[in-house]
């Protein structure tokens, strides 16, 4: 999933944000990194989450719905879909309303600049400038957005014109997300439940 989709997942902290935001910028054991428990929890359900969703047939499904060319990226296009779908109905997932939570995610961020790794520290005040998170609502900045991720990437890609893609298969993708919603929120809510129950064992 992508980041606001990991971001709905979360615990309601600000640590768990940008704990559920740092699952994809550090490596390693989170137990052993040097962050609060709900940042490391953060971090784990994170993982979890991006597990649960690869092996989910739902995901998988959306995954084959992609011409042969963008198969090899269809997960980092599909990620970005879902993050559409989920910016555009937000209401029926998210008691908060999205420019709300999506400023209270770019504050924390920079509440906690010190603890992120440079990368992110690069990308979280573009984040907030840009209004990421909001702008996934509209299709067109899903298109920039893989587009830009085309530029980072060393060898040329086919993301710069998936947007076609999303757009011949967006019916059949927007069923699949509201398919795969129900799903993923009760695994996140059980493995909120089951890593807090962990941190309280230790």
């Amino acid at each position: 999933m992508n980041y606001l989709a990991h971001l709905h997942l979360a615990e309601d902290s600000d640590d768990a944000l940008v704990g559920n935001l740092l699952g994809d910028f550090v490596k390693g054991r989170p137990e052993r990194l040097d962050y609060p428990d709900a940042i490391r929890r953060g971090i784990l359900l994170h993982r979890r989450v991006d597990s649960f969703t690869d092996r989910h047939p739902v995901f998988r499904t959306s995954r084959a719905r992609l011409g042969a060319p963008y198969r090899r990226f269809a997960g980092i296009i599909i990620d970005l879909a879902y993050d559409h779908f989920l910016a555009r109905d937000w209401a029926d997932y998210h008691d908060e309303p999205l420019p709300s939570f999506a400023a209270r995610t770019y504050r924390a961020l920079a509440r906690h600049h010190h603890r992120l790794p440079p990368r992110l520290q690069r990308m979280a005040p573009v984040m907030s400038e840009q209004d990421w998170l909001s702008a996934y609502r509209e299709l067109d900045n899903i298109e920039r957005s893989l587009a830009g991720i085309a530029r980072r990437l060393s060898r040329p890609t086919p993301l710069p014109w998936a947007g076609e893609q999303l757009r011949l298969h967006y019916a059949g993708l927007e069923a699949d997300f509201n398919a795969f919603m129900p799903d993923l929120e009760a695994f996140a809510r059980a493995e909120r439940r089951r890593l807090r129950a962990d941190l309280l064992a230790k």
